[in-house]
């Protein structure tokens, strides 16, 4: 036991924050995309649903098989078979840049349907009232559904930034950088048992703090 607090007090600390400041970055930066991206894919889901505003079956039967199946690949093998594609869009598939574009492709299907969950729920009234007050389906998601599901959404926001840390720790694999490039080069590769106990602690921590900061924002917005 002794041996274990004298390696971690030899540790390169350094490397251990640099780590920890690109999985933020990573996690952050991907976290926007999917916000960008699957915000807006879980309104257009929702509006061409069963019986909605602009009820569209085709278009909603095509989007929905192209979030499932990018829903169902697990995430290790969508960082491979992304590769090219995401040389194409970042100039390289390694270190944070190239870690970002499969993060988003996994997380961003799983947000829009968190979204189209979300206002789901909401009262049909709603959208009703919007419609008899003569509103159209922009007004009707700007000034009704966004403020109405806004506590959901948020919530689906905290779920998906969770499960990016996690996806960010598996693109240590083929070298994604962060702590699970750490992790892998260092705590598995190298039998650096301090390392992998020190990374995974860290990843821990993330994971509880972002939940107790979503836990007190959802709190704060139901209350008004």
């Amino acid at each position: 036991m002794s041996g274990f607090w004298q390696s971690l007090a030899g540790m390169d600390w350094w490397m251990i924050l640099e780590a920890t400041g690109d999985t933020l970055l990573m996690t952050g930066l991907a976290l926007l995309f999917t916000i960008l991206i699957g915000l807006p894919l879980g309104v257009v889901l929702f509006l061409t649903g069963r019986g909605q505003m602009l009820e569209n079956r085709a278009l909603y039967g095509l989007l929905s098989i192209c979030v499932n199946v990018l829903r169902s690949v697990p995430f290790l093998i969508l960082l491979i078979v992304m590769i090219p594609l995401t040389r194409m869009l970042a100039g390289t598939s390694l270190g944070v840049a190239g870690s970002v574009p499969p993060l988003v492709a996994s997380a961003a299907p799983f947000f829009a349907r968190l979204v189209e969950n979300a206002l789901r729920e909401l009262d049909p009234g709603v959208m009703e009232a919007c419609q008899a007050l003569g509103a159209d389906s922009g007004q009707t998601v700007w000034w009704a559904l966004l403020p109405e599901a806004t506590t959901a959404i948020v919530a689906a926001v905290i779920v998906t930034a969770i499960t990016l840390v996690g996806y960010s720790a598996m693109s240590g694999v083929i070298g994604g950088g962060g702590l699970g490039d750490l992790a892998v080069r260092f705590g598995y590769q190298r039998y650096q048992t301090d390392v992998m106990v020190v990374t995974v602690s860290i990843l821990v921590v993330m994971v509880q703090l972002t939940q107790v900061f979503g836990d007190w924002l959802v709190v704060r917005l139901k209350r008004k």
